[in-house]
């Protein structure tokens, strides 16, 4: 079964050298070729202001943060993509989520005090790369980052199932290692999930 994919891409950086642009690149291609359609939120390509009021949050996002939106809303599944910087996501990318939930996007008012989640029915997958090895993350940090967009924006929203996968030692991948990633990636990509 094909899905409508949209691919979050948070590195800040719009070098292409990273590895997390390379294997964003790898599962859109494998997608693609797998009959998904495929559409990409390059965070670092964007403005992306910082939100300072309720009020603001109460009302629609500016451009391109609006237009950006709308491939999260068509797609059945999102891939978002991060390096983790000081024990979290990127600045940038926190933003763009805190400007694309504006005005009740991922989570809308109900009647019985509990978030009405509008994401219903899609499902994710986080895919975060660290220079430290994953098992400290996952242990010794508590993968804190993830469980926060996991537990929070993803799973208030709806966003279900969950998956995530953690790259540790990014920064010093052997040609094997990067190999096998990308290897993953592309299986991952061809299933959708």
């Amino acid at each position: 079964m094909t899905k409508s994919i949209c691919i979050i891409n948070g590195h800040p950086d719009t070098d292409p050298k990273h590895l997390i642009h390379a294997l964003c690149d790898v599962y859109a291609d494998s997608a693609e070729s797998a009959g998904h359609t495929v559409t990409r939120i390059d965070v670092a390509a964007l403005d992306v202001p910082m939100l300072h009021t309720v009020e603001e949050f109460a009302s629609p996002p500016p451009e391109p943060i609006l237009s950006e939106r709308e491939k999260i809303a068509a797609a059945e599944h999102l891939l978002i993509a991060f390096p983790l910087w000081l024990g979290n996501m990127p600045a940038i990318l926190k933003a763009f989520f805190e400007q694309a939930a504006r005005g009740e996007f991922f989570v809308g008012q109900s009647d019985k005090g509990w978030p009405k989640q509008m994401m219903k029915g899609k499902s994710a997958r986080v895919l975060v790369s660290m220079g430290m090895p994953g098992l400290v993350y996952r242990f010794g940090m508590d993968a804190g980052a993830l469980k926060a967009l996991e537990r929070g924006m993803l799973g208030l929203s709806g966003f279900n199932p969950l998956h995530h996968t953690i790259i540790g030692g990014a920064g010093e991948l052997a040609e094997d290692d990067f190999r096998s990633w990308e290897t993953f990636c592309r299986k991952i990509g061809a299933e959708g999930v």
